[in-house]
């Protein structure tokens, strides 16, 4: 391997580096934003007197879902626990949200 072969490589590695560094911190901001479009949803609908169903399924099942992956990766129970409860919550909100919808 040449002077240059290992340059490119090392420029390349740095740029996946920092769209990795990028990715990750547009995904914490994609994460606040999420949560905080939530709260406010959940406020909102409180004021008004209507139900959150729809809303709070898609919180849980983001939750749940992102924590699989957490799980699998380090084998922490938390995760899993956590998992499992969000999937639960997850599906009781689905349910109301479908009797509700089809009244």
């Amino acid at each position: 391997m040449n002077k240059e072969e290992i340059l490119k490589k090392s420029r390349q590695s740095n740029n996946d580096e920092g769209i990795k560094y990028i990715q990750d911190k547009g995904r914490l901001v994609g994460y606040f934003v999420f949560c905080c479009v939530y709260i406010f949803i959940i406020l909102f609908n409180a004021y008004v007197d209507q139900k959150s169903y729809a809303a709070s399924s898609l919180f849980w099942a983001f939750l749940a879902a992102e924590t699989i992956p957490k799980y699998k990766f380090t084998h922490k129970k938390s995760y899993i626990i956590v998992g499992i409860i969000g999937t639960i919550i997850t599906i009781f909100y689905l349910v109301n949200f479908v009797l509700l919808s089809l009244r």
